[in-house]
């Protein structure tokens, strides 16, 4: 059993009592999430993937059609972290919030697919999926998960099987839009919602940190839990700077146990 300072413990307890009144409680959760899965974020200072490359250099829609075997040299110890990698306890705890009815949707920036593998039923990914991959030439699209072996193990770049083409992943690099769908459905759960749950998230890319600001200006509760400042810390009913794969299940055993 973990045990927190006091101001901590306040904060949790605080946070378990908003989940406990809210009706239509929903989640945002960013790279910071999946972090205590061995998954890096792309922006802490020192160990983030952008403080190492510069993106549009190596993960833009630009270099992906004119240079593709660079994107794919890039992307390979991610692909291979994110194909080894599993939930972590606040993937499973959130997984849990949602069975027990506690948490309507799931809005997440990642790409790692860890909230369905912990149970999560409901997950509106903003920036993509590794889950499928799609031919750049023909548009014929296939299960991603025979040639990420293939490609993490011996650095086969995907082929499409009708043109042989590159098969690009489901990802959103620079320059290319939001999945309109899931936008809209992130949308309409930050204007339905009555607390918003931010968890690993710094909310510095739009839109998609414009998401919360939606769900205050219609009267909704926030909750933030994450290492870094965001820009509505000061706007928050609770903060926590801690360790979201310790503090997300504290939260969640105190909604769901007392």
């Amino acid at each position: 059993m973990t045990i927190f300072s006091a101001q901590t413990q306040a904060a949790i307890n605080f946070a378990a009592d908003l989940f406990r009144q809210a009706k239509h409680a929903v989640s945002l959760t960013g790279a910071g999430l999946s972090t205590p899965s061995g998954i890096p974020d792309f922006r802490s200072t020192g160990t983030g993937l952008w403080s190492r490359d510069e993106p549009l250099e190596v993960a833009s829609l630009s270099i992906f059609r004119t240079a593709p075997e660079r994107f794919f040299e890039w992307f390979r110890p991610l692909a291979s972290q994110v194909y080894f990698a599993s939930p972590n306890p606040a993937h499973t705890a959130l997984a849990e919030l949602e069975k027990a009815g506690r948490i309507k949707a799931i809005i997440t920036q990642n790409i790692d697919m860890l909230h369905q593998k912990a149970g999560s039923k409901t997950v509106i990914e903003m920036h993509g999926t590794m889950q499928t991959l799609t031919c750049t030439q023909c548009y014929h699209k296939v299960e991603a998960a025979p040639y990420l072996d293939a490609f993490v193990k011996n650095g086969n770049i995907p082929l499409c099987p009708n043109c042989k083409q590159t098969l690009k992943p489901d990802v959103i690099l620079f320059g290319e839009q939001l999945p309109q769908n899931a936008w809209f459905k992130a949308q309409r759960e930050a204007r339905q919602c009555d607390l918003m749950l931010v968890v690993g998230s710094s909310l510095e890319v739009l839109p998609v940190a414009g998401l919360p600001m939606q769900a205050l200006d219609r009267g909704a509760h926030l909750i933030i839990v994450n290492n870094a400042q965001t820009y509505l810390n000061v706007r928050a009913d609770v903060v926590i700077s801690e360790d979201a794969a310790v503090i997300i299940p504290a939260i969640v055993e105190k909604v769901l146990n007392g």
